[in-house]
């Protein structure tokens, strides 16, 4: 077997059931769980029916690169959300999911030949990059989550050294867990880094409709247009309907940027076998061309934050975060900063399941940036987020 599966660490919700496989939650009270990052709005109609209607599609091969109108609908999507103009040929492939795509680019990038390989991510992170990374034969490298800075990731962190190893760069915009917008200035920093050293900068995009600021968060295209880079040398953005349109089983998204980076990912999602269903480019096609349902789904949202938050600022440090489904939140003082400990009893005495903060990080320089924080998912309807927020409040009071 390939040896760098051995490489591989447990993802944080399998560690999770182990660290509580010996609590009995309390049968009083229904199970709410805040722990997956799993949309659970309803899908939007115009999706299902594209997709029933669409079924004779199954009788043919799907192209690697794609349909051309889906490819014209997606940079259709770019112009009108970051007035950011890309050539749909050349510059766009549907891919099957955010989360395959940020996996099967870093097989694409990585020189593993070259000595220390290096993929540079944020941390806490989404797990992905890491395994993409290790798999790609490449290292790890973190840049931890600062508090002072919104938790936004602090690049600096990375000396030069490092940096001149780096061929790939995981950028998550807004962040999963913190919902951090990176601004045009750290934009700026980035792209000046890749100038030096050559790394490809992949910027995970998928939170991006889920927001709370009058301001759309800024993406990574749109950066570097800003900057005068509209040729997006060495950078791709990443994208997906899971969070946006609420069809996570659907596996839809898009890559867009670099002309040639997307030549040679195209070149290996030929082999790899990752062309999307005719039926899911179809529904695909109508959900990027339709704003309606996006809009409905960021109000839902926006209404369930607008009670959940005051609840747990009451009890947790806490605050409405720039965009994402996600509340970071702190663990009171009683816990001395034990994020595991503050899940199990939570979970046993108010059966309440929150994803321990320190489980989406790494130990890296000096501190696990995710310790003494919880990730709490508010993907559930507003009144079951509403009672879990009641019963994390009835907790903290508790101690």
């Amino acid at each position: 077997m390939n040896p760098l599966l051995n490489r591989l660490q447990p993802y944080p919700f399998e560690r999770l059931r182990q660290l509580t496989r010996d609590i009995v939650p309390n049968p009083a009270l229904r199970p709410i769980s805040l722990g997956l990052g799993e949309p659970r709005h309803a899908t939007p109609r115009l999706i299902e029916e594209a997709l029933t209607s669409s079924l004779k599609g199954l009788s043919s091969y799907p192209a690697t690169a794609g349909d051309p109108k889906l490819r014209e609908a997606m940079a259709g999507w770019l112009q009108t959300r970051y007035g950011v103009a890309v050539d749909a040929a050349t510059q766009v492939l549907p891919v099957n999911g955010s989360r395959e795509a940020l996996f099967s680019l870093a097989q694409s990038v990585i020189d593993p030949t070259r000595p220390g390989a290096t993929v540079v991510c944020p941390n806490p992170f989404y797990q992905i990059y890491e395994g993409a990374a290790l798999l790609s034969g490449a290292e790890v490298a973190f840049a931890n989550s600062d508090p002072a800075r919104n938790f936004a990731p602090d690049w600096s962190q990375i000396d030069e050294a490092t940096w001149a190893r780096t061929q790939l760069v995981y950028v998550c915009s807004p962040g999963n867990p913190t919902g951090a917008v990176m601004p045009l200035d750290e934009w700026r920093t980035l792209f000046e880094l890749s100038d030096r050293h050559g790394f490809v900068i992949a910027s995970d995009e998928c939170y991006s409709e889920i927001y709370f600021r009058d301001e759309p968060p800024l993406g990574g295209l749109q950066a570097a247009q800003a900057l005068g880079r509209s040729d997006f040398r060495r950078l791709v953005m990443l994208t997906s309907l899971s969070k946006r349109s609420n069809v996570p089983g659907m596996r839809s998204g898009f890559v867009a940027g670099d002309a040639e980076v997307m030549k040679q990912f195209l070149l290996y999602r030929t082999y790899h076998g990752s062309a999307m269903s005719p039926i899911v480019q179809a529904a695909s096609l109508a959900a990027w061309g339709d704003e309606a349902h996006v809009v409905a789904n960021r109000e839902l949202y926006r209404t369930k934050f607008a009670q959940v938050t005051p609840v747990l600022e009451e009890v947790l440090d806490v605050a409405l975060p720039d965009a994402s489904f996600y509340l970071w939140a702190g663990v009171p003082s009683a816990f001395n900063g034990d994020d595991v400990a503050f899940a199990r009893g939570l979970l046993a005495q108010y059966n309440v399941s929150v994803l321990p903060g320190s489980l989406l990080a790494r130990s890296a320089h000096g501190s696990n940036p995710g310790a003494g924080r919880v990730r709490l998912a508010l993907v559930a309807e507003v009144a079951e987020c509403l009672e879990a927020a009641q019963r994390i409040a009835s907790y903290v009071k508790s101690l």
